[in-house]
């Protein structure tokens, strides 16, 4: 079989050219347009300024550019970013051959990555001027991603103390061993007894803060152990609320980082709200975002959100409090069987919430055939504590019950639960480089935002009709 010749001393018959180096329709350009669209008031809203005295820098549209495909094409390294800056061939292009070292990439994004996060927003209301998005169906879900902090770091008070005292003892013996005898005293501390002076100031901090039973890490105290199938896992509850494209594929219209799915179901809402420019005809979300609270705010804000209930099980039962009958001229309940159960007072529910008491008679219940069925209480027979979102509920439940929203439903998985795979797999996004919450949201951000930008990248190179 012949082969083709083979030398690295080939020479160019004609001078290169940066065109030359990528096809038309690589994802990169999409990027370097992507950026270059960017006017004043957006690099205003960066907080990037252009001086005109001084050393010349590269420049913002450079190091942008440079991070959004790093995050799209899965490295968040400073440093990989500068090996690619020298090596490959799409960020030769996108930098015009300039190789910006790690350096000066760390601080472009340490400075402005907060107010990175307006490039969602931008990439949302790009789609949606594309006329991209199915604004029918949205749906929000939470992912755990891992913190760039070890689980082994957790301590409680009592292992605070026990590290403070070793700590102490390491410093006095570092500080024995610096003894100048007489000497000038060095301009700063040894590295090893600066280390371990930052370290006992830390665990001091943490053990002001922190109570007997709490436990506190010194790494990322904002991160948390989270349950996961199989075990836990020390990170972050990652947020994010997607709309499904016209023609396939899903788009991420507002992302954010939550302790507690339930906290973050309005606010998610309300974030893709603001980002879309409009509101979305009905949302998604699993049972883990189902609270009494919820349910009558998104009905009070005229939202539909269809969320299973955690109790769905229970109201088949016959006597579950949805089969109670309320009259509201008399303000009593009625049993499936006939008995009425008259109000009460005041009390709390088992979540502590206010609530209104009603309660049939004792001798009632325990005539009644369905006595032990109902309830077991013969002393004071069957109480309903009735809380002020029980309406809201009731017509959650029955909304739920219909064929309709259980088939609008059951497209809440492919709307949402790719979108974490994608990040996870393709985007490198199973762990945050960052620590603390803010810097964690910013980054989960960006990772939002070079989902965004691949599905933007694919319709921007399509072929037009």
């Amino acid at each position: 079989m012949p082969v083709r010749p083979h030398t690295r001393d080939q020479a160019w018959l004609l001078p290169p050219h940066l065109e030359d180096l990528l096809p038309p329709e690589h994802p990169v350009r999409f990027v370097a347009a992507f950026v270059d669209e960017i006017d004043a008031a957006g690099w205003a809203e960066l907080g990037v300024e252009v001086e005109a005295l001084g050393a010349p820098a590269y420049h913002p549209r450079l190091l942008l550019s440079v991070w959004c495909y790093g995050f799209m094409t899965g490295v968040r390294s400073s440093r990989r970013l500068e090996a690619a800056c020298k090596e490959s061939l799409p960020y030769l292009w996108l930098t015009g051959l300039q190789t910006p070292d790690h350096n000066t990439l760390w601080r472009f994004y340490q400075e402005h990555r907060d107010r990175m996060r307006m490039l969602l927003k931008r990439t949302v209301r790009t789609a949606v001027a594309a006329g991209l998005l199915d604004l029918a169906l949205q749906a929000v879900d939470g992912s755990k991603v891992g913190a760039s902090a070890s689980v082994y770091r957790l301590h409680t008070a009592a292992g605070l103390r026990r590290l403070l005292e070793r700590t102490d003892k390491a410093i006095d013996e570092l500080e024995a061993q610096n003894q100048t005898g007489g000497e000038p005293v060095p301009p700063e501390l040894p590295k090893k007894l600066r280390q371990k002076t930052a370290l006992r100031e830390k665990v001091r901090e943490a053990l002001a803060q922190i109570g007997e039973e709490e436990r506190v890490n010194l790494t990322d105290n904002d991160a948390a152990l989270l349950k996961v199938k199989g075990g836990y896992v020390f990170g972050y509850n990652a947020q994010a609320v997607a709309s499904p494209v016209k023609g396939g594929g899903q788009f991420i219209t507002a992302a954010g980082i939550c302790e507690d799915d339930r906290q973050a179901l309005m606010p998610m809402l309300e974030a893709a709200e603001e980002n879309l420019g409009q509101g979305v005809e009905c949302s998604l979300a699993d049972a883990g975002y189902h609270t009494a609270e919820n349910v009558s705010l998104s009905q009070s804000q005229a939202r539909t959100v269809l969320m299973p209930d955690r109790q769905s099980k229970r109201s088949e039962d016959r006597f579950h409090r949805d089969a109670f009958s309320y009259d509201e001229e008399t303000d009593t309940y009625t049993c499936p069987e006939g008995k009425v159960l008259r109000f009460q007072g005041m009390n709390r529910d088992s979540k502590g919430r206010p609530a209104r008491r009603y309660r049939a008679t004792a001798a009632e219940c325990r005539a009644c055939p369905a006595f032990g069925a109902c309830t077991k209480n013969k002393r004071h027979g069957r109480t309903l504590d009735i809380g002020p979102h029980e309406v809201a509920l009731q017509t959650h439940r029955s909304l739920m019950a219909t064929e309709d929203a259980q088939g609008t439903y059951s497209l809440r998985k492919q709307i949402i639960e790719p979108v974490f795979g994608v990040i996870k797999e393709q985007l490198a996004g199973r762990r945050f480089l960052l620590r603390g919450k803010r810097h964690v949201e910013s980054e989960w951000n960006l990772l939002a935002t070079a989902f965004n930008l691949r599905v933007l990248a694919k319709a921007w190179a399509a072929p037009t009709a």
